[in-house]
């Protein structure tokens, strides 16, 4: 189902909506900055000057074929008008040839074009794969996943459509119209002078319409974020769906949502499609007056017969660049719409970089050290939070001055109502999110200054929700340690009585795993997920209400398993079952963000506080 934002996040975060949707961006708007977005795009462009430049060398080729056929029409017409037809078979071959070259230069120009483009979006694509990977867990909790997957997928490609079209038609009109503008001075100024007078007026039209445009273009793009949000986690959540009977609601959802982006990419089309018949119902206007002017200079002498039918084509192709020109700035603002969506996320703030003495976790000789200012300290898991202060929105504190410790191998649990702080401790532990005030220590070195990546490997975290990667068995429990052996992947999955269930696998260990191991029971999904915090082999474990999805026969099973993998290690639980955490060293209640109670199972039973309440409630109702 859809990924729930965490306790006591801000209360803007895009909401889980029917159907298992989270509400699509709301800060998305039309380029802020054309000219800086253009300038990034620019960037991408400089490791591929190369293959430009061989796609402008053709466009030149291109345009002045279509220039030269213009030019040999002249001799054609004159040749049929002075009875000179035998100069035909030569004049029309060569106008073949001119025909000829610009279909081939055309054809190279596309295949250099879609290539240099791809190289390109493939550099965005992983650029921005890659400063994903960096972003801190706040990103994640407050974006749709399917608005992130849209960045990918559509607002990429419209700027991979962008280039392979209006990039190759922008630089071919430029230069025609170039060429067509002498070529036209050099036939008749007159005529060129009347086919300019309506220049100003399609550049008015042009700015109008590409001003309209952009602005819709970005609205489509926002809108067809929103809907791939709401279809991807709908369809991620669909047991959720039809367990509480929400399908007309999802539908009704859908529906509002893509009648939306439909208003919204009709009239984007629209807006774009009008430019062009716009432009050319101008350009034949031109053409009209050009040709009865023309024909009155024919008629006195000035022009001959081949010069007019010359000038005309050349008026014909004068209005063409500037239509293309236009019509094509309209495909540029979809692109800069969508590239400006990605460079947004690629300049949010990644995760805080290491300090240059941060603690490193070395290996050596069997055991893991901190290799902190020179000194070499064992790892052993003392976890200390003193007068810790949190909250995800200033003004909404979650924590409030908690202070705890765990001594090296201790099993500390913590208990309390939904939203009272316990995940977000583990939150913190991690440094998924950083303290307010306070200090949190391992080992006597406060997390803030242990490498992060070092940091994370020192603990192991087995969440409710499973995840699991397509690959095999062995892939996904390896995925805790990379370097592990099957061997050790294999001992791994026994000491979380998961190599049973392994082997009655079609192909065991090597069954691949596709859809999130669909194939797969809740309870051994959640089995792999511990045989993978196994193998990492952490000096802290956390357990987030790591049994919950497997029923009681099954949470016996894994039980003697679960004690195994945490003896020697400092491990965190949290667990609403509390048979689940009586032989914890320490069990922590914890309530609005404070800790009430605190004491081993028998000390919380004596004291018969909130602790008891919860516990023999508990039992009551079995």
């Amino acid at each position: 189902m859809a990924q729930q934002k965490p306790q006591g996040a801000p209360a803007n975060m895009p909401p889980v909506g029917r159907g298992g949707r989270r509400g699509g961006p709301s800060d998305f708007r039309k380029p802020k900055d054309t000219k800086k977005t253009l300038s990034r795009l620019l960037v991408y462009l400089r490791d591929n000057l190369w293959l430009l430049g061989i796609v402008v060398l053709f466009i030149f080729v291109t345009a002045g074929a279509q220039i030269a056929a213009n030019w040999l029409l002249t001799p054609i017409f004159n040749a049929i008008g002075d009875g000179e037809l035998h100069k035909l078979p030569w004049l029309i071959a060569a106008l073949v040839g001119v025909y000829l070259a610009g279909v081939g230069s055309t054809f190279v120009q596309s295949r250099v074009m879609i290539r240099l483009s791809q190289n390109m979006v493939r550099a965005m694509r992983r650029d921005l794969y890659d400063h994903v990977m960096t972003l801190p867990v706040r990103f994640f909790d407050s974006s749709s996943h399917g608005d992130v997957m849209s960045r990918f997928t559509n607002d990429l490609d419209a700027v991979s459509e962008s280039l392979n079209n209006a990039t190759v038609q922008i630089l071919s009109s430029v230069i025609t119209l170039v060429g067509v503008t002498v070529s036209m001075l050099l036939l008749s100024p007159l005529l060129t002078v009347l086919t300019m007078i309506l220049v100003p007026l399609m550049l008015v039209v042009s700015s109008v319409m590409m001003n309209k445009s952009r602005k819709y273009f970005g609205e489509q793009q926002q809108a067809l974020g929103e809907l791939n949000g709401f279809i991807e986690e709908t369809v991620e959540g669909q047991r959720v769906v039809k367990i509480f009977c929400h399908e007309e609601e999802a539908l009704e959802d859908f529906e509002r949502i893509n009648e939306n982006f439909r208003k919204k990419a009709t009239l984007a089309q629209c807006i774009g499609g009008a430019m062009m018949p716009l432009m050319q119902h101008i350009n034949n206007f031109s053409y009209v007056l050009v040709s009865v002017v023309g024909g009155m200079l024919a008629l006195r002498g000035t022009l001959t017969f081949g010069n007019i039918a010359t000038f005309l084509g050349f008026s014909k192709q004068f209005g063409q660049p500037i239509t293309h020109i236009a019509n094509q700035m309209t495909m540029l603002q979809a692109a800069l719409a969508g590239a400006e969506r990605v460079f947004t996320i690629m300049d949010m703030e990644s995760e805080p970089a290491d300090s240059p003495d941060a603690a490193r976790l070395v290996h050596e000789n069997g055991a893991y050290f901190w290799d902190y200012k020179g000194q070499r300290i064992p790892v052993a898991g003392d976890v200390r939070l003193t007068d810790v202060t949190f909250g995800y929105v200033p003004e909404k504190t979650v924590l409030k001055n908690v202070s705890l410790y765990a001594k090296p191998g201790q099993k500390i649990a913590f208990v309390g109502s939904t939203g009272a702080g316990k995940t977000t401790i583990t939150n913190l532990l991690t440094r998924f999110y950083d303290i307010d005030s306070g200090t949190i220590t391992i080992d006597g070195i406060d997390i803030k200054e242990i490498a992060l990546a070092d940091l994370r490997l020192a603990q192991a975290m087995v969440l409710q929700d499973t995840h699991l990667f397509v690959g095999t068995v062995m892939e996904n429990i390896r995925y805790g340690k990379l370097d592990a052996t099957d061997e050790e992947c294999i001992a791994a999955a026994k000491l979380a009585s998961a190599h049973s269930f392994i082997m009655r696998l079609p192909n065991g260990y090597d069954t691949v795993l596709e859809d999130d191991g669909g194939n797969l029971s809740q309870g051994q999904r959640q089995l792999l997920n511990i045989a993978r915090a196994a193998v990492a082999d952490p000096a802290i474990l956390i357990l987030d209400e790591a049994t919950s999805s497997v029923d009681t026969r099954t949470e016996l099973h894994i039980e003697h398993g679960m004690d195994r993998l945490m003896d020697g290690r400092t491990t965190f639980v949290i667990a609403h079952r509390l048979s689940t955490v009586r032989n914890s060293n320490a069990i922590m209640v914890i309530e609005k963000g404070e800790i009430l109670e605190r004491g081993d199972h028998d000390d919380l039973l004596a004291q018969k506080g909130r602790y008891y309440k919860l516990y023999t409630g508990q039992f009551d109702l079995d």
